[in-house]
């Protein structure tokens, strides 16, 4: 346990140092010390923002580094943010830190909160280079920073919260996104999202204009289990027949000539004529193009530049951005057409984030990856390009496991050949026994919103509580106002069924005791599609891990996220129970948490009732035969 020097050496934010939570925080100070990347894979609980941060800053004050925090959620950098202010308080110091988010959500102009990420980036550069944004017109005064400038500055160094920062913008009539940019010069702590330094297209003109370089940085990723898929999304793109369709639309409307359009658009429809039986198909990138005459990607874009004069959004400057990808890379990526009733997509997908994290990690000074869900760390140390000499840590849970009931029952499924009403009523009656004995709220994961629907049709008439569904892209205030309503329930019980890509699986918090227990039915395994099956092939040839790689482990980290909703706090009790014959077979259950005590259980019901000390029902069930749950058999 670390003494009050050590603590105060390492800038420890808190009173008290929790259970395992030092060996996080040395760990970090070694990786530091000896200029060695590190992968940890940290449990909720452990508290790794503070045991993170407080010994990065400590070391990069002593160095004149800057320490980067990276997040992709907002709770996240409101957490990394009150950290550093804890920090301040604590050892009478002064940190300067500034926290941006998406330059698009920064924007106070109208309506672009409904433009594409790369449609906004392009809009905002026209507005600039034409001097029609009054807001970044006014940062400057006499070619030095106006008075207005310089006093948003100084406001958002004394309060680093980019909800603030964006009124401040509107009070002072200049760039929020500037001003954080301003900030971010004179900060020692940056608090932002991932693609400011893993999108090649922003990095380096981010970096120049803040006045840093990744040679003097320590970079933090939390949350990184996420920062795979958000890479490999952010070096794709696509194109679809209707898109082309608007961008023909639009050349007409403007008066343009654009036979490249129609040309696109008879190459699309003609590599979508030949799609398998699950309506996908590889496409070569030199056949693709064959049957386009000329691409000429950078006229398309200066075209688009005059279509935003009088439109926000181009479609014509989505096919040019598309085409500038599509004569990119082989090596890393792969080409795929999807048929969707009358519409084609034809996407180019990064198969590799290693391609962009890699020269990322090595330029940097020090990178540290955190996440409750980072298991296997050699698989992410793989994927992501982490030197080979870099460090990783497993931590175990600080949570007593007495805290913890960690069930499987084997005697269901939702493989594919096994569906039916038959199926969806026994995993109902499994679910209603379980979820009302459990005093309290439980939580309910599906691999889809199928199987959410087929299996809680039964449920409603089965279950003694209150049923709550989650909605398929539920926005922010219909996520809060159903935690509202979930919460009252706390004491009678009340249930939500969700999916394990959906709104409640990751980035939601139950407080207090609002949820007791968590119940994942089946695995989020579907058939591969062709990404995946690409996937699967350029892992195994990469690392020779393809199936574990491309297709298990993904899928197992979306139920570990899922199932992480119980247990929050080391105050919390919480029950899991894993449904599914699968759970009990070999080759998924290597991927929980070692130090999950796992048992099985055919009377589910029996085991959280004396978990939380309720009446046990009587038993109504029969064994199964043991032997048949350890199948080695893999199945969709």
């Amino acid at each position: 346990m670390l003494n009050p020097e050590r603590k105060k050496e390492l800038l420890f934010p808190h009173d008290a140092v929790r259970p395992i939570q030092d060996e996080l925080i040395l760990s970090v100070e070694r990786a530091l010390e000896k200029k060695k990347h590190l992968v940890v894979h940290a449990p909720t609980g452990l508290g790794k923002t503070a045991a993170t941060l407080a010994p990065a800053l400590s070391f990069a004050l002593k160095n004149d580094l800057t320490v980067f925090f990276l997040t992709s959620r907002h709770t996240q950098h409101r957490i990394a943010l009150s950290t550093v202010a804890e920090i301040e308080r604590r050892y009478d110091i002064t940190i300067p830190v500034a926290n941006l988010i998406g330059k698009k959500w920064m924007c106070l102009q109208p309506g672009v909160d409904k433009m594409y990420s790369g449609e906004f980036m392009e809009y905002c550069r026209k507005l600039r280079d034409d001097k029609k944004c009054s807001y970044y017109e006014n940062l400057k005064s006499n070619n030095s920073l106006s008075f207005d400038a310089k006093l948003a500055v100084e406001q958002a160094l004394k309060t680093p919260d980019s909800r603030k920062l964006k009124i401040i913008g509107q009070e002072r009539g200049v760039c929020p996104y500037e001003i954080g940019v301003l900030a971010a010069q004179k900060s020692r702590v940056i608090v932002t999202d991932y693609f400011y330094l893993f999108n090649p297209a922003i990095r380096d003109v981010f970096l120049s204009k803040i006045g840093k370089e990744l040679e003097s940085s320590i970079i933090i990723v939390d949350e990184a289990h996420n920062l795979p898929d958000r890479i490999k999304d952010l070096a794709s793109e696509r194109i679809s027949l209707n898109v082309i369709d608007r961008a023909m639309q639009e050349a007409e409307k403007f008066e343009y000539e654009l036979p490249v359009l129609s040309e696109l658009r008879a190459a699309l429809d003609h590599v979508s004529s030949v799609v398998d039986d699950d309506n996908e198909a590889y496409v070569e990138r030199a056949a693709f193009l064959s049957r386009i005459s000329s691409v000429d990607p950078e006229r398309l874009l200066k075209i688009a530049d005059v279509v935003r004069e009088e439109q926000q959004r181009s479609y014509i400057g989505s096919v040019g951005s598309f085409l500038l990808a599509w004569g990119g890379d082989d090596e890393g990526f792969s080409r795929i057409v999807t048929k969707q009733d009358a519409n084609a997509v034809l996407s180019y997908r990064c198969l590799d984030p290693g391609v962009v994290a890699g020269p990322v990690v090595r330029s940097s000074y020090n990178t540290i990856f955190m996440s409750g869900t980072l298991s296997p760390t050699v698989m992410y140390a793989e994927l992501l390009d982490i030197p080979l000499n870099s460090e990783d840590y497993t931590f175990k849970s600080p949570f007593p496991d007495a805290n913890r009931l960690s069930l499987i029952v084997p005697q269901t499924t939702t493989k594919y050949q096994a569906r039916g009403d038959v199926m969806f009523l026994e995993q109902a009656k499994i679910l209603a026994k379980g979820i009302d004995v459990v005093p309290g709220n439980s939580i309910v994961f599906f691999p889809s919103y199928y199987l959410r629907d087929k299996v809680g049709a039964h449920l409603q008439s089965l279950t003694k509580k209150t049923v709550f569904f989650e909605e398929r892209g539920m926005g922010k205030q219909e996520r809060e106002e159903l935690l509202l309503r979930f919460d009252s329930y706390k004491n009678s019980g009340a249930v939500i069924l969700g999916v394990m890509s959906g709104s409640f699986a990751e980035g939601v918090d139950f407080k207090g005791d609002m949820l007791k227990a968590v119940f994942v039915v089946g695995l989020p395994l579907a058939r591969p599609d062709k990404e995946t099956q690409a996937l699967i092939k350029y892992y195994d040839e990469k690392f020779s891990r393809g199936w574990d790689y491309g297709y298990v482990f993904p899928a197992f980290n979306k139920i570990l996220q899922s199932a992480g909703r119980a247990i929050r706090s080391e105050r919390d009790r919480g029950a899991l129970v894993f449904i599914d014959e699968r759970y009990a077979w070999r080759t998924y259950q290597r991927c929980f948490p070692p130090d999950w005590d796992l048992r099985m259980s055919v009377e589910p019901e029996r085991e959280i009732a004396q978990f939380f000390g309720v009446a046990v029902p009587e038993s109504t069930q029969e064994k199964p035969d043991e032997q048949d749950w350890f199948s080695s058999a893999d199945d969709f």
